[in-house]
């Protein structure tokens, strides 16, 4: 099940590689265009300048026509030019601002935002020894081309980030019926055999009332059907909203601690804090729903161990408004990488684990408690804290 969201990771860097990809291959194209815009209008802005010596030459002569250098001058209708006479006087303009009619003191701040943007320049020699300075910029059409594969890009993050959002919540909404139906199928499955075996079992208590060894086998069977029952309760409960009752949190932790070391190796020990020892800390929790998330964390903590010695300490932890558990161990620990995807459905490092403890300890926690549950740290070879946070309820009466 670990292959799922290996494959998952990989198809996502893929896909990320093939977006730079595209990114790097539109800006490359946009790039060449805008280069060959370039070359364009500065031949444009050199036919412009010769245009001008073209009419200064023929002004000279009679019988000649202008209407080709006149024309290329007047056909300038996007390249920014401004004409400074021998005197360096502002001559002519053209493009220059929204206005055919601007007033010196308009053109000449335009004359230096041009300067001061890089402008090009052409000198142009007049006959009889007149220097004219033809000073132009790019038009708008190269400065929007320029802009257009961030816009490109920007339209395109935009898109597939609300595409995003909009299958993540359709995919929650489907994950969650899949929750509600598995759950209530498993209470219901589970029902059914549970109250014929408690049916068979009262008949085998009132057959053998005279038989202590068999009435002894009998209650120990009646602990496991009584603990199928909680396992089908706590079904029941995934499938709709729990109650949330005031529990003190060090009795329920006691409670759960006794459970398990009744089921952990000797080897391993359960260092928890003894509710004698501290005052009663109120929270709002579903007992047998807040039990199963512990035992989750404590399972797989034994787990982590592979069979050796080692220790499983619950530190309880007070904040302004919130109460934290940190649950750790001395087994073999979890890599930084695995930290989100632990607790998603179907990942597990067993051979034979569904992958279905943590994720439902994630959605008891946070969907049912209004809490969170993270890992806190974690170091291979030492072992790792789990944290559960959950939102504090002073002054309540214990029920």
């Amino acid at each position: 099940m670990m292959d799922i969201y290996t494959r998952k990771s990989r198809w996502k860097w893929y896909l990320a590689a093939a977006g730079v990809a595209i990114v790097i291959i539109s800006l490359l194209y946009t790039r060449y265009l805008a280069d060959q815009l370039v070359e364009r209008e500065n031949q444009q802005a050199a036919q412009f300048a010769e245009a001008m010596r073209q009419i200064s030459r023929l002004d000279q002569s009679l019988n000649c026509d202008l209407t080709l250098p006149t024309r290329v001058i007047a056909d300038n209708n996007t390249i920014p030019v401004i004409v400074l006479d021998e005197t360096r006087r502002i001559e002519m303009y053209r493009n220059i601002g929204s206005s055919d009619s601007l007033s010196p003191q308009d053109l000449q701040k335009a004359l230096a935002r041009m300067v001061e943007e890089g402008a090009d320049t052409i000198l142009v020699s007049l006959p009889p020894d007149i220097d004219k300075l033809v000073i132009y910029s790019h038009s708008n059409l190269l400065a929007l081309l320029r802009l257009y594969p961030y816009v490109q890009l920007f339209l395109i993050a935009t898109f597939i980030t609300f595409g995003y959002l909009a299958f993540s919540a359709a995919r929650r909404a489907e994950e969650n019926l899949v929750w509600l139906g598995m759950a209530k199928e498993t209470a219901h499955q589970l029902g059914t055999p549970i109250t014929a075996i408690l049916g068979w079992i009262e008949a085998l208590k009132a057959n053998n009332e005279d038989n202590p060894a068999n009435l002894e086998m009998l209650t120990e069977l009646q602990n496991d059907v009584n603990r199928l029952e909680l396992i089908a309760d706590r079904f029941s409960k995934i499938g709709s909203q729990p109650e949330l009752h005031p529990v003190n949190l060090y009795a329920e932790l006691a409670a759960c601690r006794d459970y398990m070391r009744r089921r952990a190796p000797r080897k391993v020990t359960l260092d928890f804090p003894d509710p004698a020892q501290h005052e009663p800390l109120t929270v709002h929790i579903n007992p047998p729903l807040f039990d199963w998330v512990m035992e989750n964390l404590l399972r797989n903590a034994i787990d982590a161990m592979e069979g050796g010695a080692g220790v499983i300490s619950v530190v309880v932890r007070k904040e302004p408004h919130a109460v934290c558990i940190d649950v750790s161990d001395t087994g073999k620990g979890i890599p930084s990488s695995k930290f989100q995807t632990i607790f998603k459905p179907g990942y597990s490092t067993k051979t034979r684990g569904w992958g279905l403890g943590l994720s439902l300890s994630k959605r008891i926690i946070e969907r049912y408690h209004g809490g969170k549950i993270f890992v806190k740290s974690s170091e291979l070879g030492k072992g790792s804290t789990f944290t559960i946070r959950l939102p504090l309820y002073q002054h309540l009466p214990l029920a």
